[in-house]
């Protein structure tokens, strides 16, 4: 798929999404990008470390999150887009669930929506998305961890996702989704979502994995968002191995190192292979 002016062979490769939060309360940097230079230094230091793609965030979204205003958002997220556009040869992800927001950031060459409620928040969003012809990611997302059966109703709001985006017009080689790890699931699904990544394999699509720093590895852990980053890079792992297209990652160094070494080794598109012949 192209994102941007960029090629992503994600049927042979996982590719890596680096996260910047300009927000003072996000759950894992809140306030350490707050600053138009403070950000910009740090979009040099992902494209160091292998970024492939950056997204940024002007909302935080973590449990208990406050609302900001669209005006706000724009604010925060605009600005830094253009700047990123203008000084860097990456593409520009922007991590909202608001038409209006996503807009104002296309207007100055945003290539993708990452967009929470896969396109369910916002009627305006596919549309928007469509007419610009960006890419985007569509995650999954409820208001409550109410499930009848939890993977497979993941994987038919998905597909509600999916259907919404191709009533919209949105090409397939634009459409990326993502499981949704820490939203509308509790401790217990985010782990079965993690033992079932292969789960999702038939909706077709390049799959991206989130699960960077979040609670269910501080739970499953017992430690605090600044000590995460090895459950993060197991959750790479899995990624990798279930030939994921894209991680969402707060350092994309040492996740990049961990994708290199399974690729390196063969793992991303044998162990599949060698695990159906084991088991099958």
């Amino acid at each position: 798929m192209k994102i941007g002016n960029k090629e992503f062979d994600t049927a042979n490769h996982t590719y890596i999404m680096g996260i910047l939060n300009v927000t003072p309360d996000s759950f894992s940097d809140g306030g350490r990008w707050e600053t138009y230079d403070a950000a910009m230094k740090h979009v040099e230091e992902l494209i160091a470390g292998g970024a492939d793609i950056v997204d940024i965030g002007g909302e935080s979204t973590r449990p208990g999150y406050q609302q900001i205003s669209v005006n706000e958002e724009i604010a925060r997220v605009v600005p830094l887009v253009a700047a990123v556009k203008k000084n860097f040869d990456i593409p520009v992800s922007i991590d909202t669930c608001k038409s209006d927001v996503a807009e104002a950031a296309l207007m100055v060459g945003a290539d993708l929506i990452n967009d929470i409620w896969g396109f369910k928040y916002d009627e305006r969003m596919a549309p928007l998305v469509r007419r610009y012809r960006a890419a985007c990611c569509l995650m999954h997302n409820r208001k409550e961890a109410v499930y009848s059966n939890f993977l497979e109703d993941v994987y038919r709001d998905l597909e509600e996702c999916i259907d919404i985006a191709k009533k919209a017009g949105i090409e397939d080689d634009k459409i990326v989704l993502d499981p949704g790890i820490g939203f509308g699931k509790t401790y217990d699904m985010n782990l079965e979502i993690l033992r079932n990544l292969n789960r999702f394999d038939m909706l077709g699509y390049p799959m991206l994995l989130g699960a960077s720093r979040k609670s269910v590895i501080g739970l499953a852990l017992n430690l605090p968002v600044s000590e995460r980053e090895e459950g993060t890079m197991v959750s790479t792992v899995l990624a990798v191995l279930n030939r994921y297209g894209f991680v969402r990652v707060h350092d994309a160094k040492k996740n990049r190192r961990v994708i290199q070494m399974l690729e390196e080794i063969g793992m991303r598109n044998n162990f599949r292979d060698g695990e159906e012949k084991l088991y099958g």
